[in-house]
């Protein structure tokens, strides 16, 4: 039951996680791709889309909700199999030691994938490297030993489902058990039945859900968020109340940058480059849009009224009348993975997208981006960079 469980959630686990991964664009440009060695593991990779605004937010939600709601399955699944991981003699044949070694990159890479992206999740980036490098090439590794552990062990899955209907699930002895090397030959009298670990499993799963799920939600639900970073904290009241990741302080903005005398948008393309105050800015034709924020933890607000600059129009103004071409936009942020980004055309020519100066009818907080931030549908919150000091349109 667990392995099944655990056959269908995974599944679910990796394809969202290949799908976050297709969002940042990555092979793009090499500011976005930070598995530049992947080679033919980007076999899958596409122009990521602007359409449903919510796609990145449902993606993320699902795929960091589920991970943390199947950590109860996974430890019952490595508890149940716990003698078999210290069998001796470790290998009694060719084919034996094949399987251990299999057994081996399916439970470690079930671990590091669990841990790391938890650890992610909680903003506690201990890793010995990137999070998106370790993350990506050991979930290809993990999924790898998955599938093979699963075609080799489907059949027996399913005789055990089937025993499982014949049995009477409250007795705690089976009435016709399965020869196992799990199983000792002089257990201990049973203490839980099966129906009772499988109810404990499940309320752990449940609890984890309730304590976790909020983070993809704004109002009372997102108080339930009691393991979430995003989740229980109040982000303050007004039109800039909503989550935020990184404040002006941890990006090192000083506030001296950002006033009306000293900051400039620096805008370069096919006819040369044009500098352009907040005051300026403010004066192009403004639109709206009302588009959440969705980062990679999990987390996301719900759609927020922003007003600016279409990024299309900010084109126009270096030369590119018809087609906008992709940009790269650079942050005056100091440090971060992401203080550089790239966006495809597709992502430029939604009319959607922003250099935002306004949200929710107030200007721009400096956590939230003060003086002017990027907004585009559908897109990861990364690359909505914060703080932009440099567009680049063209060939990256």
């Amino acid at each position: 039951m667990l392995g099944v469980v655990l056959l269908g959630g995974i599944t679910v686990l990796f394809v969202t996680g290949l799908v976050s991964y297709a969002a940042y664009n990555p092979n793009l440009a090499p500011v976005n791709d930070k598995t530049p060695d992947k080679g033919i593991l980007g076999f899958y990779l596409f122009s990521w889309p602007t359409d449903p605004h919510w796609l990145y937010r449902l993606n993320q939600g699902v795929h960091v909700t589920l991970g943390i709601t199947l950590i109860p399955v996974l430890l019952a699944k490595l508890w149940s199999v716990i003698p078999r991981l210290f069998a001796l003699p470790p290998a009694r044949s060719l084919a034996h030691a094949l399987e251990r070694i299999s057994l081996l990159l399916l439970v470690g890479g079930a671990l590091f994938e669990f841990v790391t992206g938890v650890l992610n999740i909680q903003l506690d980036y201990i890793f010995p490297g990137s999070f998106y490098t370790l993350h990506f090439y050991g979930a290809w590794v993990f999924f790898a030993a998955f599938v093979a552990h699963a075609v080799l062990k489907t059949p027996a899955a399913v005789r055990n489902l089937r025993r499982l209907r014949e049995d009477d699930s409250s007795d705690p002895v089976p009435s016709d058990p399965v020869p196992s090397d799990l199983v000792s030959p002089r257990p201990d009298p049973p203490t839980v039945s099966r129906r009772g670990a499988l109810w404990f499993v499940g309320g752990g799963t449940l609890l984890l859900f309730a304590t976790t799920v909020g983070q993809s939600f704004d109002g009372l639900l997102r108080r339930t968020a009691l393991l979430a970073p995003h989740g229980g904290a109040d982000p303050g009241s007004g039109p800039n109340g909503f989550q935020i990741n990184k404040t002006a302080r941890y990006a090192g903005i000083d506030t001296a940058e950002t006033t009306e005398d000293a900051w400039r948008l620096v805008v370069t393309g096919r006819t040369g480059t044009v500098r352009l105050s907040r005051a300026e800015l403010a004066r192009l034709p403004l639109h709206s849009a009302a588009l959440p924020i969705a980062c990679v933890e999990g987390w996301s607000t719900s759609d927020q009224w922003w007003r600016g600059v279409r990024l299309r129009d900010l084109a126009v103004l270096v030369g590119y009348d018809d087609d906008p071409p992709d940009v790269l936009v650079e942050s005056l942020q100091r440090r971060g993975a992401f203080r550089r980004a790239a966006l495809r055309a597709n992502q430029v020519a939604d009319p959607r997208s922003l250099l935002a100066l306004y949200v929710n009818g107030e200007d721009l907080s400096p956590d939230h981006g003060f003086p002017a931030r990027i907004i585009v549908s559908a897109a990861p919150g990364v690359l909505n960079t914060k703080w932009v000091a440099r567009m680049t349109f063209g060939d990256l």
